[in-house]
């Protein structure tokens, strides 16, 4: 059965770290795709500094070329605060129940899941894919009690995910990169050189709009 990862974030820029993690994504599981969802005004964290058609134009840019990545941009043009649980309920309607839907995340990320909307319905509608550093899986020690007790009941391997559409909770290895949006707009702001964290077609667009320049700067 083919297996869908979801992909979500302001993307505000797409980086290199992203884009590591999607690849690592469908090197280390039996995914069929990546959709990449850009948010319009995300739930969990402060609205993004590029406006919703810039931040898909470095996206598409950034995806150039690999027919494994597609994007999804119905949300970006939400007045409402988007949250995961709705977004996967969304996709649920559109794709039905039975395709295997596998939301990828960081370990960081996935510490908190028990701040974000709704979290446990997520289990009832995707997979959960978490994205380790190499020598750097977090233990149930690190997790809050209630997520611990989630993954204690979850944790399955990779092969699992075609057997049924939601429910388990994977972890893949990905490189070790330490990139963040944030880093990325305070390095093109204090005028440093942002070439080794962005793909080459995005710095050129950031360039060319003059995009997270000092005067629009925002942490």
């Amino acid at each position: 059965m083919s297996v869908c990862g979801i992909f979500g974030g302001t993307f505000d820029p797409v980086h290199l770290g992203h884009i590591a993690l999607a690849d690592a994504a469908l090197r280390e599981l039996p995914l069929a795709e990546v959709l990449w969802l850009p948010s319009g005004s995300p739930g969990h964290r402060a609205p993004p500094v590029a406006r919703a058609a810039q931040r898909l134009s470095m996206l598409e840019l950034a995806l150039a070329g690999n027919p494994r990545f597609r994007i999804d941009a119905a949300e970006l043009a939400a007045d409402e605060p988007t949250y995961t649980v709705h977004t996967l309920t969304r996709l649920r309607m559109q794709l039905g129940t039975v395709q295997p839907l596998v939301l990828l995340v960081g370990a960081d990320s996935f510490l908190s899941l028990p701040t974000w909307l709704r979290w446990r319905e997520l289990f009832d509608l995707a997979h959960i894919a978490v994205a380790d550093r190499p020598g750097h899986q977090h233990d149930a020690s690190a997790m809050p009690a209630e997520l611990a007790l989630e993954v204690g009941r979850r944790a399955a391997p990779a092969e699992r995910l075609d057997t049924c559409a939601s429910g388990t909770v994977v972890r893949f290895d990905m490189p070790q990169l330490e990139i963040s949006s944030s880093a990325v707009r305070a390095a093109i702001a204090a005028g440093k050189s942002a070439g080794h964290l962005l793909p080459g077609a995005v710095l050129a667009y950031i360039d060319a709009h003059r995009l997270y320049r000092k005067e629009t700067y925002k942490p």
